[in-house]
């Protein structure tokens, strides 16, 4: 990338990524144009629709971390334990889908293979210490049929490019890396004319797939709004939720956020916009004489805009934006509307001198 960011260089670059969650392309390209998203690229049939079984997960309370994600001897510790139920689950679901199935070590891996192998399904790892030569023998044997299932860490999730896989396992749990995650599970999503294949099944053995639900519609839906978004994304601790997931009102797809990736079902947002008898009028947000907004749907948009550019690791935005937005008007937004499903509204600049004023007042009480 040298001779693009050359002071040299006085023409326009445009760069072409099917992972715009890489880290760094913001300080290199200065936009992003979505040309098509997951929803767009199943509705033209370039990809196949994902159907999702919650399979048993391992229960990560009080699980080893690093940085905030588990660490890989927490993860492969607990997933240890369910193996077993690895494969009878596939075997239950999917059986007969040429799959490719992510743990969370190169032991755990091992385990997994061992464990299909001995229930009579042909399966091998493929990870950071295989061979070049035991590698290419793999994937031959894994194109053809002869391998069923292709176990990996990470080796699998990025760049491998096999159209007839009809399931992904998830034994791989996180809880920041949102494009891992989606990485994953996009080897499975490929459409494949010549197999007659018409969706991908995922196994979700780790409780990604519920933990990740709301960013993972967005990203299916929307994709990144800009450049180095998916840092951000892979920054936010997700905790699992004590409650059972919420099935789509419309198909039972499980989990559903906002919008279901299954039928496309939206459930409609929670308005901010008071409704009063007589004449509609839209009512401006001020701060003493100096206006903030053209009322308090535009203010809560901006203020959301605001606390996700500027959220910081580990910290929760939507918290953020619900306590600069009380502080601004004395309330708070209707329940159940969250900073993540707001549209993007870049603030005005009175509304971010009345956020840095609040501030720099809250920083000198704490000092005081």
């Amino acid at each position: 990338m040298d001779h693009i960011t050359s002071d040299d260089f006085k023409g326009i670059a445009i760069g072409l990524s099917a992972t715009p969650f890489t880290r760094g392309l913001g300080k290199v390209f200065t936009k992003l144009i979505n040309a098509a998203t997951m929803h767009d690229l199943t509705e033209q049939g370039f990809l196949v629709p994902m159907r999702v079984f919650s399979c048993r997960k391992p229960d990560m309370k009080d699980a080893e971390t690093s940085g905030g994600e588990w660490t890989e001897r927490a993860a492969e510790e607990r997933e240890l334990v369910i193996v077993g139920d690895v494969v009878s689950e596939w075997s239950k679901f999917a059986n007969g889908r040429k799959t490719i199935c992510f743990g969370s070590t190169i032991l755990h891996c091992h385990e997994l293979a061992k464990q299909f192998n001995e229930a009579g399904v042909p399966a091998g790892v493929i990870c950071a210490d295989t061979p070049d030569d035991e590698r290419a023998r793999l994937f031959e044997a894994f194109r053809w049929g002869d391998l069923k299932v292709l176990v990996s860490v990470e080796a699998l999730a990025k760049g491998f490019d096999q159209k007839d896989i009809g399931c992904v396992c998830d034994c791989r749990p996180l809880r920041k890396s949102l494009s891992t995650a989606i990485q994953m599970w996009g080897r499975g999503l490929r459409s494949c004319p010549e197999s007659n294949k018409e969706d991908c099944y995922l196994l979700d053995f780790s409780g990604n797939i519920i933990r990740f639900a709301e960013d993972f519609e967005r990203v299916y839906f929307n994709g990144l709004d800009r450049l180095d978004d998916g840092e951000k994304l892979d920054r936010e601790i997700r905790k699992d939720e004590e409650r059972e997931p919420r099935p789509c009102p419309k198909c039972g797809h499980i989990p559903f956020a906002r919008r279901c990736v299954a039928c496309g079902f939206e459930a409609a947002p929670k308005s901010l916009v008071e409704h009063v008898p007589g004449v509609m009028e839209e009512i401006p947000v001020l701060c003493g004489k100096k206006k903030l907004a053209e009322n308090k749907m535009h203010l809560w948009a901006q203020v959301a805009t605001y606390s996700l550019d500027h959220a910081k690791p580990g910290k929760d935005p939507n918290k953020r934006a619900l306590a600069l937005y009380r502080e601004i008007t004395g309330e708070w937004p209707p329940r159940g509307v969250t900073a993540h499903d707001c549209p993007r509204v870049e603030p005005t600049r009175n509304t971010i001198s009345k956020i840095r004023s609040l501030w720099i007042a809250y920083a000198h009480r704490r000092t005081a």
